[in-house]
């Protein structure tokens, strides 16, 4: 302790709070069950748990999908954002990496088969009925 009361600290502990400053905290990934394959890739489609026992029934496939008490995450191929605006709340995981959770949710469903996939264009015209959004392609056009 120095005379003034404050404490003195060395250049190396210094050094290590601000790399602990820059460490990224772990990135949770939602893994895909044994047995099955990704051959397109791998993203997530995060909604508010509210709506997934609403959604699970008009969707003519689901795959995997994962619940905590806040959120639902289904399974989709690799780029299903592209040319889709997924609404809101909806949000869209690229890798299926699971953000601001403490731990990974729980899986939920698991299909048959070898692929985890929901089909995406059902999963999005599933989302936007619920949410009473009409879907980006249905908009009129703003010049």
């Amino acid at each position: 302790m120095r005379p003034g009361g404050g404490r003195v600290l060395h250049l190396d502990t210094l050094a290590r709070l601000r790399r602990a400053q820059r460490t990224p905290l772990p990135v949770l990934r939602l893994p895909v069950p044994e047995g099955m394959t990704t051959p397109l890739g791998c993203d997530a489609v995060a909604m508010p748990a509210r709506y997934g026992p609403l959604i699970m029934p008009r969707l003519p496939r689901v795959g995997c999908v994962y619940a905590d008490a806040a959120h639902w995450w289904w399974l989709v191929p690799s780029d299903s954002d592209h040319a889709l605006e997924w609404p809101a709340p909806a949000r869209y995981a690229a890798g299926a990496v699971v953000p601001d959770v403490p731990e990974l949710p729980e899986l939920i469903h698991r299909p048959d088969g070898t692929l985890p996939y929901t089909p995406p264009i059902p999963l999005y015209l599933s989302l936007c009925r619920v949410t009473g959004t009409a879907p980006a392609w249905s908009r009129p056009v703003s010049a």
